[in-house]
């Protein structure tokens, strides 16, 4: 018997549904305990005043500027707005760090000047390679400030660089910038109800 949706135009798209969610679904099994940390983490930095700080590059920048935003206004429960800053967003500062410092420091110079400790730098990166995240994570580190990164494949040199990694087990970005998002917006509506 064949399937009735096989040379369907649609049967790309439901195959990518079906990926994300096997992709999902071994996330779930395998991730528990580290979605758990990260959990701990956010909540702990949100608990005692502390600032959330997001960053990463594409698609990962993306999702840095969406999920503070998701703190400062609101997730689902209207509620207090809790502090954070995506370290993606201000061009005149980006640029002038790039020009003058180089890229790969756009993000550090920016933990340098705003974290303190008791606050949370968030990294997204799929690879876990790129030089201005590794930086920023060494930046935080430098200042005593915790570090929590999403990641994928390996988890790339920033597992070692942080103080905890969820590694999504994919290669492939876009399921990973998918599963990120899930996550972290599972993890946002959890302290909207507990906080």
């Amino acid at each position: 018997m064949t399937n009735p949706q096989q040379g369907s135009p649609v049967a790309p798209l439901l195959a990518a549904l079906r990926d994300l969610a096997e992709t999902a679904e071994r996330s779930a099994r395998l991730l528990e305990q580290d979605i758990a940390t990260a959990l701990a983490m956010v909540q702990a930095t949100v608990a005692r005043g502390g600032t959330l700080f997001f960053c990463g590059n594409g698609g990962s920048a993306a999702d840095a500027q969406h999920l503070a935003t998701e703190y400062v206004v609101r997730y689902m429960r209207n509620r207090r707005a809790y502090p954070a800053i995506a370290l993606t967003t201000d061009s005149s500062l980006l640029t002038a760090t790039g020009n003058d410092f180089g890229f790969d420091h756009i993000f550090a110079r920016q933990v340098e000047a705003l974290a303190k400790v008791g606050d949370l730098l968030l990294i997204h990166s799929t690879s876990g390679n790129s030089p201005n995240v590794l930086l920023a994570a060494d930046a935080a580190r430098a200042k005593g400030v915790q570090t929590l990164a999403l990641t994928a494949k390996d988890g790339g040199a920033l597992r070692t660089r942080v103080d905890h990694c969820i590694v999504v087990p994919t290669d492939r970005t876009d399921r990973a910038q998918e599963l990120h998002l899930c996550i972290q917006h599972a993890i946002c509506d959890a302290i909207e109800v507990t906080l």
